[in-house]
Parts: structure tokens; C-alpha cells; sequence
């Protein structure tokens, strides 16, 4: 019953977002494409519920055709917990600081999460849902081990615990934490205190 209730929710209100949202989603991928060449938008094999695969779509926060290999080799860095949260000049928790890949309108749409509001078609198609962990990439999942493959046992979302409580900031240990706290007590109340708790996380820029 859980979970087809959570589905009418993500089904109504990523419906909702949508219809509501689309002419300012029109102008930021107009923005994105005249910053830098290449589509707006960005389609990346990610991997979800049981271990299927799936395309998400974000904005693109990269200039097109980068080389991906330094974010595969910060991820097995990170999977590893050979990697720590730095900050950067304005005392923001990030990772990858210096990413000569980032666009200038990209910067600012990572660190305000405006480039995962196209996941809302993903919540619409059903591959993710409002609430959850986020999906990891192929080459990160190969680094799971058994603990951490039970991120994949529930359907990814656009935020979770570990986006409230720190995003991009946290260790790959303590995101593991709060997603595996979140499937041990998930429930349509904590779906709405993390939808709630979003908000003021995204405004405070907590991580990246």
C-alpha cells in the first residue's frame, strides 16, 4: 500500500511542478545554450531500484563531450573513503572543487540544484521517485560492497536524508548511512519531512 500510494504522490506532484514550471525550465535551457554549445540538457545511464539501468535527465552543468575519467576516478576515491569534504572561498562544503568542466551558468545551478529539476520527468516515467536515494552512476556501483548495494533495494529519488543533511559534502560512508536510515524507516510522513527539509537545505547551499 506504501508504495502505490507513494507512486500517486510522485505521479501528482511531479505532474504538478511540471505544468507549473516549464516556461522557467524553457529559459534556463535557453540560458545553458547560449552560455556554452550543446544541448541543455543531459542524459547519463544511472542505476536504479534492483540494479536496473536507467537515463537521467538533468541540465547541463558541463561544457559537451568532457572527459569523464576524473569524476570515475574521484568515485572510486570516494567509494573508498579515501576522499574528505573540503570548502571553497565561500565556506561551501563541495567536492570536485576546481572542476574546470563547469560552466559558469553550471556553477550556479549545481550549487542551487536547479539542474536536477529535469528529474521530474524520471518521477513522472516512474524510473525515480520524489523520495529516495540518489541514483548512483554504473562505474560507482562496481565499487559497492554489500551494504551499500541496499541503496539500490528501494527506488532512487530526487532527495533523501542525505540530501538534507549534508549532499555533496558527506562521505560516501555517511551517505550510505542516512540512505539505509531512511530505507529501514521509510514511510509516507518521512517522505513529506524530507520533501520539506529540501528547501531549506537547498537555500542554506549545503554541499554540492
Amino acid at each position: 500500500m506504501y508504495r502505490i500510494l507513494k507512486r500517486v504522490i510522485d505521479i501528482a506532484l511531479s505532474g504538478v511542478a511540471l505544468f507549473f514550471l516549464w516556461p522557467i525550465l524553457l529559459i534556463i535551457a535557453v540560458v545553458i545554450r547560449v552560455d556554452s554549445p550543446g544541448s541543455p540538457f543531459f542524459l547519463q545511464t544511472r542505476v536504479g531500484r534492483d540494479g536496473r539501468e536507467f537515463q537521467m535527465i538533468k541540465f547541463r552543468t558541463m561544457f559537451a563531450d568532457n572527459d569523464e575519467s576524473k569524476h570515475r576516478d574521484y568515485m572510486e576515491k570516494h567509494v573508498r573513503g579515501e576522499t574528505q569534504p573540503r570548502e571553497n572561498e565561500e565556506g561551501q562544503e563541495v567536492y570536485l572543487l576546481d572542476d574546470e568542466r563547469v560552466t559558469r551558468v553550471g556553477g550556479f545551478l549545481r550549487r542551487t540544484s536547479i539542474d536536477e529539476l529535469p528529474n521530474l520527468v524520471n518521477v513522472l516515467a516512474g524510473s525515480m521517485s520524489i523520495v529516495g536515494p540518489r541514483p548512483p552512476i554504473p562505474y560507482e556501483v562496481e565499487h559497492y560492497d554489500e551494504r551499500a548495494l541496499r541503496r539500490l533495494s528501494v527506488k532512487p529519488g530526487m532527495t533523501g536524508y542525505a540530501q538534507i543533511r549534508g549532499r555533496g559534502a558527506l562521505t560516501f560512508k555517511d551517505m550510505v548511512d542516512y540512505d539505509l536510515e531512511y530505507i529501514d524507516d521509510r514511510s509516507l510522513m518521512t517522505d513529506f519531512k524530507v520533501i520539506f527539509g529540501t528547501i531549506p537545505a537547498v537555500v542554506r547551499k549545503r554541499g554540492v
